[in-house]
């Protein structure tokens, strides 16, 4: 486990972080790009957490420990024995939260808004949020493993789901196309 007595350290003074093997990198490469907007999606869903059904809160609470998860795999380059890394399994949780969710679900007319409820608008944030994060990881290369990127590409959609549901009761905001012309 993690023990931190001091919060700062001063070694990033110089424009660098610390990987998990204890080699330096710019704090503007890749990884740390994509450690940075995983970390901004974790307090964006931590946000939607305060407002969310309990249903929801508990997906979201298994959904920030695996993003910690994660960014521990973002922070550890390849060949560490014994690394933290995002396995199958948690990506197939995912899925099956996905499924479970858009069964209650009636099917879209049309694209949505990313407004309704306060849970919702913080959902679709955070939704916006892993997408940029998604984007940082497939720039980063070879940098992010294959199945962090599809945990966060699951994730997107997962929060798009859960946006619906948590606006299920007044409905999805639908979009319409030209309305103020």
């Amino acid at each position: 486990m993690v023990k931190l007595n001091r919060i700062y350290t001063r070694t990033g003074d110089d424009g660098s972080t610390g990987l998990v093997d204890g080699s330096r990198v710019s704090k503007a490469s890749g990884r740390p790009e994509v450690m940075g907007s995983v970390d901004e999606a974790n307090a964006a869903i931590g946000l939607a957490r305060l407002s969310a059904s309990a249903a929801t809160d508990g997906i979201l609470s298994r959904i920030q420990n695996d993003l910690f998860d994660l960014g521990a795999d973002v922070a550890t380059p390849d060949g560490i024995a014994g690394a933290l890394r995002i396995v199958p399994d948690q990506i197939a949780w995912l899925e099956t939260q996905i499924d479970n969710a858009n069964e209650t679900l009636s099917p879209l007319t049309s694209f949505i808004l990313p407004a309704g409820t306060p849970a919702a608008t913080h959902l679709h944030l955070a939704r916006t949020i892993v997408r940029r994060a998604e984007r940082d990881a497939v720039a980063a290369g070879a940098d992010v493993s294959g199945p962090a990127r599809h945990y966060l590409n699951r994730l997107s959609d997962l929060l798009f789901v859960l946006a619906r549901v948590e606006n299920a009761a007044a409905g999805d905001v639908l979009w319409v196309p030209g309305a103020h012309r």
